[in-house]
């Protein structure tokens, strides 16, 4: 006897008996997964710039983006002083490096996942990613 709609038999439909698949350890197309990708660099523009590829390819896989978070920039200042001996009027230079960092939260299968995962990023822009079972 067959199952019109799946052309299957329905002996192995009502088979209980069956054994039952576990997902494997990488995880299998219909395991939903949350993840979070943190992204910092010098250069805003490039940062923003990879932000919006990560939430495109997201929105035209439909699944759920959480996200750019803009986490408070950096700033790092170093003071020193220009003279190489200590004589001399007390002038001084000041540097100054400003690191921003955002945060994506992304929740969708893992085949979905290497091919957002799998993007090229710019260089200078360093990129942390986080994975969390649902």
């Amino acid at each position: 006897v067959y199952d019109p709609l799946s052309k299957t038999p329905v002996a192995n439909i009502l088979n209980m008996s069956a054994p039952i698949k576990k997902a494997s350890d990488e995880g299998e197309a219909g395991d939903v997964q949350k993840m979070r990708i943190t992204l910092t660099s010098r250069n805003a523009k490039g940062l923003e710039k990879i932000c919006a590829q990560l939430i495109q390819v997201g929105k035209s896989k439909m699944i759920p983006v959480k996200g750019p978070v803009r986490m408070p920039t950096k700033t790092l200042r170093l003071t020193v002083r220009k003279s190489p001996c200590g004589n001399g009027t007390n002038t001084f230079d000041r540097y100054e490096m400003r690191i921003h960092k955002r945060v994506i939260d992304f929740t969708c299968p893992v085949i979905v996942m290497k091919q957002i995962t799998s993007m090229l990023i710019e260089p200078g822009v360093d990129v942390e990613v986080t994975f969390r079972d649902q």
